[in-house]
């Protein structure tokens, strides 16, 4: 699934990690230092404006104590329910 075939991929995986993050009570700036990243980048993710690497997909997962494979398997189904 290729982000030009499913444009509202990006606002959905955003919204799957500002969920993740607000439940586990951590800033954007707090999660960008747990994941390496700039708090710019958190921003961006969440506002649907850029979509993660692999690498930063599997640090945000351990930076909220989750498996990234959670953060996939929700984007996933929240865009099938979108696109029915």
């Amino acid at each position: 699934m290729a982000n030009s075939q499913h444009p509202d991929i990006g606002p959905i995986f955003g919204n799957i990690l500002k969920r993740h993050r607000t439940l586990a009570n951590v800033s954007q700036e707090e999660l960008a230092f747990r994941a390496g990243v700039d708090r710019t980048y958190i921003s961006r993710l969440e506002r649907g404006v850029r979509q993660p690497t692999i690498t930063t997909l599997i640090g945000l997962g351990a930076a909220l104590g989750i498996p990234a494979a959670n953060l996939v398997s929700e984007t996933e189904r929240e865009l099938l329910q979108a696109s029915c």
